[in-house]
């Protein structure tokens, strides 16, 4: 005859699994206190990784690996900083092959881009960051796709998705056909556009002629080169070397944004060591709490070893409790952080991404939560199991 489960248990020396769970409900309050005790730290969790993984994810996807970007020499990686002659495009055109071309149009983008204080109206206004482009643009950013009004015409931009993140506006406010102002002049909204999660969908973008104007300037701040191979970048490189009259360096795209995150390094690893600190609270918290809940059964604890159960059966039935709750406790949060944390817009230096709760985000957060319930329990288990059993029978 085949054993049922509470023998296979018994044979064991186990206790029985359904033991734990029926503890869990006599105790509704205690449990209910500890699961949404566990619930916040796994949920702090999820915003930090959530962080971590939307700054990745935005400056990974902004890059092109057949895009080079060309600018001054003197800007380092601060692209807004640069300043050259509105005679580049058309020098690098002349002087380079492999540059990709349809119907005789080469795919040459020069761009003014600069932060500057924009007003929004009653909400106020922030920093945010401007791009003067020409219709050249849409060609070598392949990513940034028009999904409402029209390309803007004089005194017109189109904003990105996430402008009014990056502005700390009301998304009302930056609506087709609302006003924006900036350098001495209101711009009108003629359209919106995605960019699918990259860097530029927290940017405002103008066209080119119209924004010198504003500006009183006629030079630009890069220009930015698709190629129809990404190997023909150290021809580019190359040429940037040689003219060092013109004062140019040339960088991937790619590489660019590598290099950002490089420079992002201390504020990732900062996150990373904030969600250690929170898991070390998390585990001191949950010691906290499970000294509390075992400190109230130590009569059933000595029951158990008295009526023949060994005590790593014991040790193994209070572990399985928390690991119980501390399961449910990351599927909460993670259900919660998938509902109102995932995608959620935050501003940054670098403009403005989302958070975002992916696969390894999960696995973090629930590896941590599983993680706080099953240290959490073992120490305050171990203290109450080494008393001696017919002391602990007659504790109150």
């Amino acid at each position: 005859m085949a054993l049922n489960e509470e023998q296979a248990m018994a044979r064991l020396g186990l206790l029985p699994w359904d033991y734990g769970v029926r503890n869990l409900v006599r105790r509704p309050l205690r449990s209910a206190l500890t699961l949404a005790a566990l619930t916040v730290v796994v949920l702090l969790v999820f915003v930090v990784v959530g962080f971590i993984r939307g700054l990745e994810t935005s400056l990974a996807v902004s890059g092109e690996p057949n895009v080079v970007l060309v600018y001054s020499v003197n800007a380092e990686t601060n692209i807004e900083n640069s300043s050259i002659p509105a005679t580049i495009p058309g020098l690098l055109t002349a002087s380079l092959d492999g540059i990709a071309e349809q119907y005789g149009v080469g795919y040459v983008s020069p761009e003014l881009f600069l932060g500057t204080r924009i007003d929004v109206g009653d909400t106020g206004g922030g920093l945010g960051l401007v791009r003067g482009v020409s219709l050249a643009a849409p060609l070598v950013r392949r990513k940034v796709q028009l999904v409402e009004g029209h390309w803007p015409g004089p005194d017109e931009i189109m904003v990105g998705r996430l402008a009014a993140s990056k502005l700390g506006a009301n998304p009302a406010r930056l609506a087709i056909g609302e006003s924006l102002a900036f350098e001495g002049r209101a711009w009108r909204i003629s359209g919106r556009f995605a960019a699918g999660g990259s860097s530029f969908e927290s940017e405002i973008w103008a066209p080119l002629a119209a924004l010198q104007q504003a500006l009183k300037r006629q030079d630009l701040s890069l220009v930015a080169i698709s190629l129809d191979d990404a190997a023909a970048t150290g021809e580019v490189e190359l040429f940037c070397k040689e003219r060092v009259d013109l004062e140019l360096q040339a960088i991937g795209e790619g590489a660019y944004y590598e290099l950002l995150q490089k420079h992002y390094g201390p504020m990732r690893w900062l996150a990373w060591f904030i969600v250690w600190l929170v898991s070390g609270a998390g585990i001191f918290a949950g010691l906290n709490m499970m000294y509390g809940a075992v400190a109230g059964r130590v009569r059933e604890i000595a029951t158990l070893q008295a009526i023949g159960y060994r005590r790593r059966a014991v040790l193994a039935g209070l572990v399985q409790e928390a690991a119980i709750l501390s399961a449910a406790a990351s599927i909460l949060a993670g259900f919660i952080a998938l509902a109102a944390i995932n995608g959620t817009a935050i501003r940054f230096t670098m403009g403005a991404f989302t958070l975002r709760v992916d696969g390894m985000a999960i696995v973090i957060g629930c590896g941590v939560g599983l993680m706080l319930g099953v240290l959490g329990a073992i120490p305050p288990a171990i203290k109450a199991l080494r008393l001696p059993v017919a002391q602990s029978l007659k504790a109150i």
